[in-house]
């Protein structure tokens, strides 16, 4: 599908994205770089952080990758310095890197716990933390926190995954409110089940998990990379310049979708006889009154 944006809506910007190896994480950096945006790419695996710098430059991206653990602040450090001694500078934060598992709650551990909230939670405080300096040098820095939607009701067997992404869209609304004075623009995209992830896949284990029906909900599609990387070029361009403070779901209003207790059809019968009844009864009150 063409892009409904211009192809250089980022001409200029440089954007580092954490995760931005593999996953929703690539799909982004491929995304922005795609509009103009020349992308940094932080993660804890080289290889992989390798293997998707030279997909990019196949592209005619222009990329660079920095290995690191986004719990760490020197390797925050580092990767906006990458960012600046290659570039010059850094103009948009995208927070992608993530830990997830699923787990009973009775029997997930305190470690187990720790380490989700540490990787999302503390990852993406530390990241826009050591990052902010250079994104108010640009003087129009935009920090993209991805989240999810499943924190907004519960979600099974995840409650370390939902505590973390609530912080995060708390961090989120805060960092909007401190940072606005600075140009420092603070965002969130919650994703639905987004094809192709390693989330969507522990959805569907075994085949005994969501449905596909579920996990497509009203539109009748699952989610892409693509429509998250998208919303990420929109909020990072010009177009997103008064928006602040908002997690924005790009998940085809999943989250609102459950199973029709009754079939279409049979609804449409009942009504068509409730229709009818009505209007024969409306017929005998206008008779009666003459």
């Amino acid at each position: 599908m063409p892009s409904p944006f211009r192809a250089d809506a980022l001409q200029g910007s440089v954007a580092l994205i954490t995760g931005g190896g593999s996953g929703i994480g690539f799909g982004i950096a491929t995304c922005l770089g795609q509009h103009g945006a020349k992308v940094v790419l932080m993660g804890r695996r080289q290889q992989f952080l390798d293997q998707a710098v030279e997909a990019l430059k196949a592209q005619g991206i222009e990329a660079v990758s920095k290995s690191g653990d986004v719990r760490k602040e020197a390797d925050a450090q580092a990767a906006v310095q990458q960012a600046v001694h290659s570039f010059g500078k850094l103009d948009i934060l995208v927070n992608c890197a993530a830990g997830n598992y699923l787990a009973l709650p009775e029997q997930l551990t305190l470690k187990g716990f720790q380490t989700v909230m540490e990787i999302d939670t503390m990852g993406v405080f530390n990241m826009c933390s050591q990052s902010f300096p250079a994104l108010k040098e640009a003087g129009r820095g935009t920090i993209i926190n991805i989240s999810a939607m499943f924190q907004r009701r519960a979600a099974w067997y995840q409650v370390h995954a939902t505590a973390a992404k609530s912080a995060i869209d708390s961090i989120t609304r805060s960092l909007a409110l401190e940072w606005g004075q600075f140009g420092v623009r603070t965002n969130g995209i919650a994703p639905g089940p987004i094809a192709d992830t390693p989330g969507l896949a522990k959805l569907a284990t075994g085949g005994k998990g969501m449905s596909k029906t579920a996990m497509e909900g009203p539109l009748g599609r699952i989610g892409t990379k693509e429509d998250v990387g998208l919303m990420c070029v929109f909020l990072a361009s010009d177009g997103g310049l008064y928006v602040n403070g908002e997690t924005i779901a790009v998940d085809g209003g999943n989250w609102l979708y459950s199973d029709p207790p009754v079939p279409r059809q049979v609804v449409l019968e009942m009504s068509k006889k409730v229709e009818k009844k009505s209007r024969k009864i409306g017929g005998a009150q206008t008779k009666s009154r003459m």
